[in-house]
């Protein structure tokens, strides 16, 4: 097992890393196209793209092994597309992800982190509450403005 480096924003060459992270992490979903959500980020604060990539040996970059996409819309900030590799779970890696998600959250003076977890997914849930977080009174609603086609390679 290699060790997880530091935390550092996505770089385009990280781009079939981390789509096939999401999905082996069942992040992917018909109705969002991977490629099409990270050429979305890359245009709104792409420095809160975060990336954690296993060391190789000799200390060589390695595999994405984590991601975080983070955002801040000036109320609320938001996580989105949390993935840690299964072989590095247990790891530290996704709480790393979401403590610097807080730090950089709060940098710019945002006064809350929300985030959305499927509610059959009561692992991750649980994960979730064990770093502090709670269930809001809340009802996640939406509405698809721009349709994305099928998952493609770019």
């Amino acid at each position: 097992m290699t060790a997880a480096s530091g935390i550092r924003s996505f770089r385009r060459e990280d781009t079939e890393a981390v789509v096939a992270l999401w999905r082996d992490a069942g992040l992917v979903v018909p109705w969002n196209d991977p490629y099409r959500d990270i050429e979305r980020k890359l245009g709104v604060q792409p420095e809160l793209f975060l990336v954690v990539e296993a060391e190789s040996a000799g200390g060589r970059p390695g595999v994405v092994v984590g991601t975080a996409m983070v955002g801040f819309d000036g109320h609320r900030g938001w996580v989105n597309y949390l993935a840690v590799d299964a072989a590095h779970r247990g790891e530290g890696i996704g709480a790393r992800l979401m403590a610097e998600a807080e730090r950089l959250l709060m940098e710019r003076g945002c006064p809350k982190l929300n985030l959305q977890v499927r509610s059959t997914n009561e692992g991750v849930i649980e994960w979730y509450r064990s770093l502090g977080y709670e269930l809001d009174q809340a009802v996640s609603l939406g509405k698809r403005l721009i349709p994305d086609t099928p998952p493609t390679a770019p």
